[in-house]
């Protein structure tokens, strides 16, 4: 049982305008003000990883947290003007720091290299989670999606409640006057100070809906700018579309792969940063690649990216083909310059669906 009884007085200021103020709308003054709150949070009943306490601004949230997890308690991280890859924790390895970014939906390169002070504010709330997320302990993280846009916070939400359940000794308790995130962040448990209620819950995440079409390669303007080497696209590639809401979300460009009959590669694929994090871009290359599978035509995606490989790896749709450690400045089929990836590790898949996988 978490418990405690928390008692805070203040003494009320004495100045002519507080006494002038108070007398115009008539409110009492007293010498000293008490709040007072009786709390028991029944957390040893049963295994958790997340909890969230939620209520209306002034209901004592940010008090009971600190009083309970002093040790614990964040309301965001200390960022220097060095990039915000430099910012994470020095015995870090650079893979670790990428895996916790991606992890919580932050999947920009060119962002990384960045400070803090530079990022939008979807994106600096990103970079705090996975500073939370470097931590093995509990993190009770007050004023959780306060500073953004609904819908980033409910994606940051849903991103960062699968981060934390992949391992089982992380520990996340989110601080927050917004029940939007509920369903999104799926807690636990959940602790009401307004009404001092406690309740375990079992919720899950509401279904994200795609509608994926053919588009004409204009449609690649909204994205082109989000993508992680350049916001070239070759006028000749085949452009599918995915909307949530009927608001744009992510897109794929397709070619042919020079040399080889009936086969095409994925060129670009582009999640809008606000929308990564839940699976938009696994589902939307699972579905394109199917389309063409349909048509009897092979389709292969070749890309850098660890957390795409993991995912790649994992899934029965997708078969590995190719592992270039140093790169290649030849796409397959031997145009040379369609791929420049000179230096660095690639590896190419091929989509052979669910039940063709060996």
């Amino acid at each position: 049982m978490q418990s405690a009884h928390i008692v805070r007085e203040i003494v009320t200021p004495q100045s002519f305008r507080v006494s002038s103020v108070a007398s115009m709308f008539d409110v009492p003054l007293q010498e000293r003000v008490r709040h007072e709150w009786d709390v028991h949070l029944p957390l040893n009943e049963k295994p958790w990883q997340i909890g969230l306490i939620v209520g209306p601004s002034g209901c004592g949230k940010s008090t009971i947290a600190r009083e309970l997890w002093a040790a614990n308690y964040t309301r965001g991280y200390t960022w220097d003007e060095q990039s915000i890859l430099d910012n994470f924790p020095k015995h870090m390895e650079s893979k670790q720091v990428v895996r916790a970014l991606t992890s919580v939906g932050f999947s920009s390169p060119p962002e990384w290299v960045k400070p803090y002070s530079v990022l939008s504010t979807g994106q600096q709330m990103r970079s705090d989670l996975a500073r939370a997320l470097c931590s093995d302990k509990l993190v009770v993280f007050d004023e959780f999606t306060s500073v953004v846009d609904r819908t980033v916070a409910k994606v940051g939400s849903a991103a960062l409640a699968k981060a934390i359940r992949k391992k089982s000794e992380r520990q996340f308790i989110a601080v927050t006057c917004h029940e939007d995130v509920l369903e999104w962040l799926t807690p636990d448990w959940t602790y009401e100070p307004h009404t001092n209620s406690f309740s375990w819950r079992c919720l899950r995440r509401p279904p994200i809906r795609l509608e994926i079409y053919p588009v004409h390669t204009k449609a690649w303007t909204l994205f082109g700018k989000h993508h992680y080497m350049n916001a070239d696209l070759n006028t000749s590639a085949k452009c599918f579309l995915a909307e949530w809401d009927g608001v744009p979300v992510g897109i794929i460009a397709a070619l042919p792969v020079i040399g080889f009959k009936n086969a095409w590669r994925a060129t670009r694929l582009v999640v809008l940063p606000d929308y990564q994090g839940v699976g938009i871009g696994i589902h939307l290359a699972d579905f394109v690649a199917e389309h063409f599978k349909q048509q009897g035509k092979r389709f292969r995606r070749t890309f850098s990216h660890p957390a795409v490989v993991y995912h790649c790896n994992k899934s029965p749709k997708w078969k590995l083909v190719t592992v270039m450690k140093t790169g290649s400045v030849a796409h397959a089929g031997g145009r040379k310059g369609a791929v420049n990836s000179s230096g660095r590790s690639v590896v190419t898949f091929e989509y052979v669906g669910e039940s063709s996988h060996a």
